[in-house]
Formats: C-alpha cells, structure tokens, sequence
C-alpha cells in the first residue's frame, strides 16, 4: 500500500522497514517511552489549539479581522494530523482493525471535516470532534484510576446492555400508546396543539423525560389527568436505567482486582492496558515487543 508510492520504502529491505515500522509504533502509539510521551503531549496541545482555532473562526468579529491566518493554521494543522493518521496506519500490522477502532474512527473524523469543507464550507466547523482524541490523555500519563474507572464503566454499560435494550423498547411502546390515546382526547381542540399523532408522541417523549418544553399543553381535564400520570411515570424512566446500570457498574468493580498494568499497545490487534511485565498480547496472544 505505501511501498508502491514512496520510492525510499521501495528501496528499503525488508528487515529495514520492519525496524522503521516499530520504532513510528513506539512514538505514535506507546505513552510510556520517552518519545511516544513527548509526540503526545505535543499532539494534544496541537489538537487544543486547532479546537480554540474553529470556535474562533466562528465568530464573526475576529473571522472577520484574522480569516486567513486562522485558515491557514487550520490547514497546517489538519495537514499534520494527516500525516500522523497516515503513519498510524503504516505501523500497526492489522490496519483495519485500527481504522474501525474506536480511536480510528475519532482520528478519521478528525481531518474529515476540513476535507469536506472543499465542498460544505460549513461543516469544517464539526472539527470541534477532535477534542474527543483528548482522551488519549489517560494513557500519556499512566492516570491508571481512571482507566480502571473507565474500565468498569464500560463493563457496566456493556453488561446492561440487553437489560437497556429491553427497557427503551417498553419506553417506546409507552409513548406510542399515550401519544395515540392523547391525540384521540385533544384532537377536537386545536388551541392544545395535539394536531396528530406523531405530534402527540412528541408531546408523550417530552413529557415522559421530564423535559417539559410547553410548547403543546392539553386543555380537557382528562388530558391534563393523563398528563400527570405521565409526568410520576417520567421519574421512574430516568431512575431505572440508572440503576441498571449502577448495578452492573458495582458487580464489575467487585470482580475486577486491582492488578498493576502498563499503557503497552500491541502492534497486531491494538489492544493496551496490560499487565505489568507481560510478554505476549492478552487479547491475540501476539508478542508485545517486538526484536
């Protein structure tokens, strides 16, 4: 893939490339080596200055005043995190499982938005995404609390899963019903603004989430009653995925031991966080350091 465009890959033995490919591995992707730290803090400041420099695009008054250089720095930048997606790619050994990675598609989304803005000027401002690579700041500096914390989150939220689905499901059923029975009550009187049924389900949403807009209102006593059954019926909406989840968060923090691990990250299946003094990947088995 990249061989066949840079004559100097082409050149390189096989040996050769494999060394150069470990060694953009240690400094794009490992937070614990001296280099791959410095290339990340460097990265996250650079990704906090092109932020600051979309929200300031954005407003009209210095757009106006500084519209060039603030381009242009946003290019310089975007051109930057191009090059460092494209290495990301050449050094791991399962590319596609990078790119669909969830760190992938945040470094996709990154750089997409200046592409596309060639075309909608104002989708570049969706740059803003980038912020989310921020999150890489857990692994660059060991915080291991709150990759743990992390961790157990997503054990909880993965664990409540069908728990969720199941739930939301019975939600919809709910605001489906009494957003048809409500246009049936309302539909004679138009002030209520109950004009059909999906308008009606809209109401039965947010009224359900305790959102309250106000912008619909029932006015016959038995669309008022039935709204207060389900404004007490919103309180339990909210209160039992949290402990559904809260549930499975404790159960995953109970499990999970509180074992010393490292920000090493395998080169074959991207996976990180292992064991401290660990020889092969606990998730494919592949040798973590490589000679």
């Amino acid at each position: 893939m990249f061989k066949g465009r840079f004559p100097y890959l082409k050149r390189m033995g096989a040996d050769e490339e494999k060394k150069l490919k470990q060694k953009i591995f240690d400094i794009v992707f490992e937070a614990d080596t001296p280099y791959g730290k410095l290339f990340d803090i460097s990265l996250l400041l650079l990704i906090l200055l092109s932020v600051g420099l979309v929200m300031l695009e954005s407003i009209p008054a210095i757009n106006a005043r500084h519209h060039t250089v603030l381009v242009s720095l946003e290019w310089i930048l975007t051109f930057l995190f191009t090059i460092e997606y494209l290495l990301r790619i050449y050094c791991v050994k399962n590319r596609w499982r990078y790119i669909f990675s969830f760190y992938g598609v945040i470094d996709l989304l990154s750089i997409l938005p200046f592409y596309l803005g060639l075309v909608l000027p104002t989708s570049k401002y969706l740059a803003s995404i980038r912020i989310l690579r921020l999150l890489r700041i857990f692994r660059i500096f060991n915080l291991t609390r709150f990759t743990r914390g992390k961790n157990v989150l997503v054990l909880g939220l993965k664990e409540s899963k069908d728990k969720i689905i199941v739930f939301l499901s019975f939600v919809v059923l709910i605001v489906v019903v009494i957003g048809s029975i409500m246009y049936m009550v309302e539909h004679d009187h138009p002030e209520s603004g109950f004009t059909s049924i999906p308008i009606s389900i809209y109401w039965a949403i947010v009224t359900l989430t305790t959102v309250g807009y106000g912008d619909i209102s029932p006015v016959t006593g038995l669309g008022q009653f039935l709204a207060s059954v389900v404004m007490i019926i919103g309180y339990g909406v909210i209160a039992v995925p949290t402990s559904i989840v809260t549930m499975e968060m404790n159960k995953a923090a109970r499990h999970k031991e509180d074992i010393p691990t490292n920000t090493q990250r395998c080169r074959n299946c991207g996976d990180d966080y292992h064991l401290d003094g660990a020889i092969y990947c606990k998730t494919c088995g592949h040798l973590l350091n490589e000679p």
